[in-house]
């Protein structure tokens, strides 16, 4: 009687992984792409617990517990290492909300889980009914973030090897008004390679520096960065400045505009830190920047809590579709318990 659905789950995940290849092929800067391969993944995971039927039951009880211990074990360790960082990440950077995120995610899944046992022991409808509301829409926020973990993961490691015009830095905060900062001379570090990469290939791309000045610092973003190369041997007629943008989007609307004036039908690669590379692209290709996005290391305590911030950013630039989903989520998992 499984047989049926295992084999509809195996169809349903290879047509997922068919679409999946043709809109990666297509443009590997959508977040969609990421749903894709997760859904495809717990399709099959679906599958695959359907199978336990076949096995005699002994041993499908042991397989069930063995999972359910596994899942409860990977959250409260994932909790651990969130709540680890997060102090690491408080003491090294202040303790700013931008700051707090891992530690507020290691909290909220010590929370859930928590509330999944209160749950399933609860006997009063209207607590079920929330519960199990707060629940779904938690699930659904989880598999967001981990297709949005896994998929930056791996476009991280789609390098692309075309020839481009430009290489496109994108700023960040200076240390004391006027000094690179390591996130930031890790990027240029980057860049410098790519450059490097390309005159090894008969190509001489120009570095586009791009950032504004913020009202604590003493000169622009693209200046600081500007002076960093050239100190390291950059000629200045090879670099270009935009020194008006503020954020991330007018980094590459504004490096936009000018690759377009310098070089029309321009190709580029934007250079950012690992966990930026993923919305960075989506950015860029909502701005019309004919490039993708490379990534630059980052200090291992610093990834969790910045790459929650840029899940949180991909997020609310999707408001009405998550909004929806959430809304009916809550809504079928509230009557369902009620009832």
């Amino acid at each position: 009687m499984t047989a049926f659905p295992f084999s509809l789950s195996w169809l349903v995940a290879v047509l997922l992984l068919l679409l999946f290849v043709q809109r990666f092929r297509g443009d590997q800067r959508r977040f969609g792409n990421g749903v894709l391969l997760g859904l495809c993944t717990l399709v099959l995971l679906v599958g695959a617990a359907l199978e336990l039927d076949r096995l005699p039951r002994p041993v499908a009880r042991a397989v069930t517990g063995g999972i359910v211990v596994g899942a409860v074990l990977s959250a409260v360790v994932v909790s651990g290492l969130l709540l680890a960082t997060g102090v690491r990440m408080v003491r090294a950077e202040g303790g700013r909300l931008a700051n707090l995120l891992s530690l507020l995610a290691g909290s909220a899944i010590l929370a859930a889980l928590g509330l999944l046992v209160a749950c399933a022991r609860a006997e009063d409808g209207p607590f079920r009914a929330v519960a199990t509301a707060a629940l779904l829409v938690a699930g659904y926020l989880s598999f967001l973030l981990v297709c949005f973990v896994g998929y930056a993961l791996l476009y991280q490691r789609v390098a692309t090897h075309r020839p481009v015009d430009f290489v496109v830095v994108l700023g960040a905060g200076l240390t004391n008004g006027s000094t690179v900062p390591p996130l930031l001379a890790a990027r240029l570090d980057r860049a410098l390679a790519l450059v490097r990469s390309q005159a090894a290939r008969g190509r001489t791309p120009v570095l586009l520096v791009s950032g504004g000045k913020g009202s604590d610092e003493q000169l622009s973003e693209a200046e600081a960065m500007a002076e960093y190369l050239t100190a390291r041997g950059v000629p200045g007629e090879r670099i270009v400045q935009e020194r008006s943008s503020t954020n991330t989007r007018e980094n590459l609307e504004f490096s936009r505009a000018m690759m377009e004036r310098l070089r029309p039908g321009y190709r580029c690669v934007v250079v950012t830190n690992d966990f930026h590379a993923l919305r960075a692209a989506i950015t860029a290709r909502r701005a019309g920047v004919r490039g993708e996005a490379a990534s630059a290391p980052t200090a291992a305590y610093y990834w969790p809590n910045a790459t929650l911030r840029e899940f949180a950013a991909v997020l609310t630039a999707y408001p009405v579709t998550n909004l929806a989903v959430c809304a009916v989520l809550a809504v079928a998992g509230a009557r369902a318990a009620w009832s």
